[in-house]
Formats: structure tokens, C-alpha cells, sequence
């Protein structure tokens, strides 16, 4: 089992900045894709950006260029650095992990873009 621990969410104004974190703890070896996942009210839960273990990266075409995805393999954490937001951003954002085939969630963090 992978336990996932989100942190970092608020309440910005648009053009603002947050930083997420997302903490991997138990059976973490051969964590493989790790990635964040948002979901808006009233709107299915989309794939914002991932990355691989060796760091490859893959984003949301509405965040290119204002979000950036990290990872510490030393600390088992993955990190989601978001500049320039918009109120479309606005939504409850989820650390996804992949180990073996299986897919783990975080409780989810809010983040909230004021305009």
C-alpha cells in the first residue's frame, strides 16, 4: 500500500502563486508515475501534469507554461509549482502515484483562485 499526503493549497489572487506537495509513504519502491489530478465543481476529475521516475513530464495543455511538475525520488515526494493562476484553476487538486499496476490516491488538497 501507498499512503499520499497532499499539502500547500489556499486561497490566492489570480496572477499568484502556490506551491503543492505531496508526501509518498509505505510501500513506496517502484513507484513508477506520479502526478496531479484536479477536479472543479460540477466538472470531472482531469489530469493536470505528471512525471515519471526518471522525470519525464507531461502536462495539461491549459497549464503549459504556468505550472511545473517535480519529484525527489530521495524523499518520495512530488511537487507542483503553479504560477500566473487563474481562476480556472480553481479546484481540489489530488497526488496520483502508480506502483505495479495499481493507482493510489491523496486526499486532495483545495485551491482557490480569487479574480
Amino acid at each position: 500500500q501507498v499512503q499520499l499526503v497532499e499539502s500547500g493549497g489556499g486561497l490566492v489572487q489570480a496572477g499568484g502563486s502556490l506551491r503543492l506537495s505531496c508526501a509518498a509513504s509505505g510501500s513506496t519502491a517502484s513507484i513508477n508515475t506520479m502526478a496531479w489530478y484536479r477536479q472543479a465543481p460540477g466538472k470531472q476529475r482531469e489530469l493536470v501534469a505528471l512525471i515519471t521516475r526518471i522525470g519525464s513530464t507531461n502536462y495539461a495543455d491549459s497549464v503549459k507554461g504556468r505550472l511545473t511538475i517535480s519529484r525527489d525520488n530521495t524523499k518520495n515526494t512530488v511537487y507542483l509549482q503553479m504560477n500566473s493562476l487563474k481562476p480556472e484553476d480553481t479546484g481540489f487538486y489530488y497526488c496520483n502515484a502508480v506502483r505495479l499496476g495499481f493507482q493510489y490516491w491523496g486526499q486532495g488538497t483545495q485551491v482557490t483562485v480569487s479574480s
